[in-house]
């Protein structure tokens, strides 16, 4: 089989500049481009942590004169990585993020998580994986 790659996972939004700010500032990510296409009324921005050829970006889809969406049931959320979930957790909350589970062990696991909610209220779950804390 040709080698697959995981390339980015789409988001509808329904304030561009919100979600924009919200991922740039507050999780540190790169906005890597922007396209417009009013002939289709809707606006892409792709944000990440690198270059969408060597790395997995989200993609935020703007439509033109859209409400907000209806997440679903269907949505589970995104994962960052930290090496340290509560000055993460705290950082981001000083920032405005809302923390819907404080940072700490999973209630089946060792893992520590955490987490938090977008502008639009998608799920983003911090993740100390187990092995960084027993680095520590």
């Amino acid at each position: 089989m040709t080698k697959l790659r995981m390339m980015h996972t789409m988001l509808r939004v329904k304030d561009l500049d919100a979600s924009i700010r919200f991922y740039t500032k507050l999780l540190g990510m790169q906005l890597i481009k922007k396209l417009d296409f009013p002939d289709g009324k809707f606006t892409l921005a792709f944000v990440g942590y690198g270059p969408e050829e060597t790395n997995t970006v989200i993609e935020l889809t703007y439509n033109y004169d859209h409400g907000p969406y209806d997440l679903g049931s269907g949505y589970g959320h995104i994962a960052l990585e930290t090496d340290d979930i509560y000055a993460a957790a705290e950082k981001l909350r000083a920032g405005g993020a809302v923390i819907t589970r404080e940072p700490g062990p999973m209630k089946h696991g060792k893992t520590h998580i955490a987490f938090l909610k977008d502008p639009d209220g998608y799920l983003i779950e911090l993740v100390q994986p187990d092995w960084l804390e027993a680095a520590k």
